[in-house]
């Protein structure tokens, strides 16, 4: 039995890698950060009453060297994969030196106790660097492993270097390290503040009379769009290859946010126009204008494709995001019939 560990496990994709290696028969192991709240909603499902028995949860974080050390020494994995970074690229300006030790530094720690195994015991640890499209900035599409990466943000410039150091720990130490370079992959299990995720949201509280407005930035940025569930196979694959190399994990088509828009509204009968609004306060400091990966290379080596259309996609995010708005409203509607009654109002 293999045992992975994998930082950002509680995330997007940490929820979908860690079901995936489950069903491989996979001895998984997460690193969450200490909290005064729980924040493992999207795995729940794997570590609640009912507990997955090949799942184990530990404390860490990537800004703690000792405590990574500590424990990659103890489990020594067969692979890790850190998903974990402070990952909102606008946020990423607010706390720019925050995200560039976490975000970047964090790759180091993790290589740096990775190299450490090897050298003491002999034990080969694969590992996945979870890199970015947004490193690729301006640079004009499609993208890909010859094009030139151009960041425009605090989270961009440290996805550059946590990919450098990557490459420099798997060309100088000989550790089984790659990169994928991933461009936007959504779900249901997305934060609610990326902006995919607030569209859909918003489509349903709209719908159900919760929300009148929708506020958004540039609706003519144009991103590649897949789904995460598709592209953590991809993750998985690159570990499992003969060969330590970099990939790009993409559906090779972009779209903007506002045929986004469009579309989510339009499976619920609404006109987006009626209820979207262009707010400067959500517009980047550096814009990114087009994302668009070429896949062509990882399909061929890893035998990989995405499974999941654009439309499947946005289609499979409104109907659970208007699922939780059905909810949401008889809540609503209950708490309104109690004030009604007079019910809690001392």
């Amino acid at each position: 039995m293999k045992t992975a560990l994998l930082t950002g496990v509680t995330g997007q994709d940490g929820s979908y890698l860690t079901e995936l290696l489950l069903e491989r028969g996979y001895m998984v192991h997460g690193i969450v950060r200490r909290s005064s709240t729980f924040n493992t909603n999207r795995i729940d499902h794997l570590c609640g009453e009912e507990a997955h028995p090949h799942l184990t949860l530990h404390y860490g974080d990537l800004a703690d060297s000792i405590a990574l050390s500590r424990l990659i020494n103890t489990l020594q994995p067969d692979e890790v994969y850190n998903l974990g970074a402070q990952s909102h690229v606008k946020v990423s300006w607010d706390q720019a030196e925050y995200t560039a030790d976490v975000t970047g530094v964090g790759v180091l720690r993790l290589l740096e106790a990775i190299r450490d195994v090897q050298e003491r015991t002999g034990k080969g640890i694969r590992f996945y660097q979870a890199s970015s499209s947004e490193m690729y900035g301006s640079t004009a599409p499609p993208q890909g492993l010859a094009t030139p990466f151009h960041p425009r943000s605090p989270y961009a410039c440290a996805k550059v270097y946590g990919f450098w150091q990557t490459v420099n720990h798997r060309e100088s130490y000989d550790i089984f390290a790659c990169n994928g370079i991933l461009f936007n992959h959504e779900s249901p299990r997305r934060g609610e503040t990326f902006v995919t995720r607030k569209i859909t949201r918003a489509v349903g509280r709209i719908k159900m009379g919760l929300q009148k407005k929708l506020s958004l930035g540039n609706l003519e940025a144009r991103r590649d769009w897949g789904h995460a569930r598709d592209y953590v196979e991809a993750m998985y694959l690159m570990l499992q290859h003969e060969v330590a190399r970099d990939y790009v994990v993409a559906t090779g088509t972009a779209y903007s946010v506002r045929e986004f828009a469009q579309r989510a509204f339009a499976l619920v009968d609404l006109d987006w126009e009626e209820y979207v609004e262009v707010n400067p306060k959500f517009f980047r400091l550096a814009e990114v204008e087009h994302l668009l990966g070429d896949p062509q290379d990882t399909c061929d080596t890893l035998g990989w494709k995405p499974q999941t259309s654009f439309d499947q996609l946005i289609e499979e995010m409104v109907e659970t995001d208007m699922e939780m708005a059905r909810r949401e409203r008889v809540l609503h509607d209950a708490g309104l019939s109690l004030c009604l009654a007079g019910v809690g109002n001392e």
